[in-house]
């Protein structure tokens, strides 16, 4: 009789085996509350992993932390329309404190534009004081209807960047510069993922907006996810703040802003655009562990070669996790590594310190092979860098694979209903056939240029819409 897999296969329920590797691979659980969850030390050691690589490109850009309140006064939502209109279903609010009713209710922050842009309006005098780039690590609660963990959760951790320039110009060439510079070469370099940067439309824009840039992807399902976002705020919040700096020329002038952010949802699409059905396949530059050497028995002499081999590896400036607890089997310590998706396994058992050698595990492009010890320190790293390289390469083939150029919204709708992605002219879609796709269950993800370029405006000539299914 067949043994039951571990994982359902993605072939019979994609969403089923997504959340069968998130438990099994121990990454989170469901909270207490519905739509909330507790990130595991695994999952979040990934998250700690993104946040030190996102975290160093942030800086790079001048841009500096801090850190803002997690409580707004409801008041502050109202000083800016479309935003307030925008994030209205989605307000956790807080009544009551200390045990009375609060003077003026308080909102769980959905986002930080309103209690940020309250503190930029003070902080901001002259044009000495720009360009000011502010960025915060925390969490944030959006009343989420239709969970499901990493992807939508009630509460979720991200990073947000807000910044206040002199002009107009400043502000659209830095929210561009974070879009490519930060976010893009963050997902291409490290989460070694394919993604398509565009413009969103007036309708998918951030509320408050006057330009949305987005990274798309394409998962494992052929479905999109909206990955991260760098936003052209405009004078919007600046108007409603009332965030003014006196110029060279000693004019009151207002400020233009941007914000952007990237979330825990990353870890999302890290799951849903690697993973197979033996469960994750974590790329070699994000993997807090990339290398695992595992003691197949508890021979005194083989736990020795296992702990002198990590100990090398560390030296050589791998991370690695020596395995020797032989108290566990090793098929079901093989098979936990293989879940969590460690690029690198190291097996040694007696008849391996006899011939020398050790049976080298390779995540990613999958198979074992031997390989001298002496060899190990001088392989693992172009070992890592040739499986990292893979990883990208295969999540460009799918995408491009599953993409297919369209001249009509009919055709648009079959393709994104059958797991693909339809390009589209933009002259040809336009608003109107972008609302009857919304019938179809399928979004304009991003306007792209011909060229695969980001477009100046939303209806630059030869611009091109890609349409989809999303998470």
């Amino acid at each position: 009789m067949a043994k039951a897999p571990v994982l359902t296969p993605q072939a019979d329920d994609f969403p089923r085996w997504y959340q069968d590797l998130i438990t099994k691979a121990e990454l989170a659980d469901n909270g207490p509350v519905r739509g909330t969850m507790v990130i595991r030390p695994y999952g979040y050691g990934l998250w700690e992993r993104m946040q030190a690589e996102m975290d160093a490109r942030i800086k790079e850009t001048g841009t500096q932390n801090a850190y803002f309140p997690l409580l707004i006064p409801q008041s502050y939502l109202t000083r800016e329309a479309d935003h307030v209109e925008g994030f209205a279903p989605e307000l956790a609010v807080v009544t009551h404190g200390g045990g009375k009713e609060l003077e003026e209710p308080a909102v769980v922050r959905p986002t930080s534009e309103m209690i940020i842009n309250d503190y930029f309006s003070k902080w901001v005098q002259s044009y000495r004081d720009l360009p000011l780039l502010i960025n915060q690590w925390a969490n944030v609660v959006r009343w989420e209807l239709r969970p499901r963990l990493f992807l939508r959760t009630t509460e979720f951790l991200w990073q947000e960047g807000h910044t206040a320039h002199a002009t107009y110009e400043e502000a659209r060439d830095f929210a561009a510069h974070i879009h490519r510079r930060v976010y893009e070469d963050f997902m291409v370099n490290v989460l070694a993922m394919d993604v398509v940067p565009g413009r969103k439309t007036v309708k998918e824009r951030f509320a408050g907006a006057i330009n949305t840039l987005t990274l798309e992807g394409m998962m494992g399902d052929g479905k999109a996810l909206q990955m991260a976002t760098s936003h052209e705020l405009g004078q919007n919040f600046a108007k409603a703040f009332n965030t003014q700096y006196l110029s060279k020329d000693g004019r009151q002038e207002l400020v233009w802003q941007t914000s952007w952010g990237s979330t825990t949802r990353m870890i999302g699409a890290l799951v849903m655009m690697h993973g197979d059905d033996n469960g994750l396949r974590v790329p070699p530059r994000l993997a807090q562990i990339q290398a695992v050497v595992l003691a197949i028995k508890g021979d005194e002499a083989v736990l020795a070669k296992v702990r002198e081999i990590g100990d090398r590896l560390k030296e050589a400036g791998i991370r690695v996790q020596v395995d020797d607890r032989t108290d566990t089997p090793f098929g079901r310590r093989a098979v936990d590594w293989e879940l969590k998706g460690v690029p690198v396994r190291i097996e040694i058992g007696p008849r391996d310190l006899e011939n020398a050698t050790a049976m080298l595990a390779r995540r990613i492009p999958g198979g074992k092979e031997p390989v001298a010890l002496d060899a190990l320190v001088s392989l693992l790293p172009k070992v890592l860098e040739e499986d990292q390289a893979l990883l990208l390469k295969q999540s460009r083939e799918r995408r491009e694979s599953r993409t297919t150029e369209v001249a009509t919204i009919d055709e648009a709708v079959e393709v994104a209903g059958a797991g693909g992605w339809a390009r589209i002219p933009w002259a040809v879609l336009g608003e109107e056939g972008e609302a009857k796709l919304a019938d179809h269950a399928a979004t304009v993800r991003c306007l792209v240029a011909e060229d695969g370029s980001v477009p100046d405006a939303d209806d630059a000539p030869g611009n091109v819409a890609v349409v989809a299914r999303a998470y």
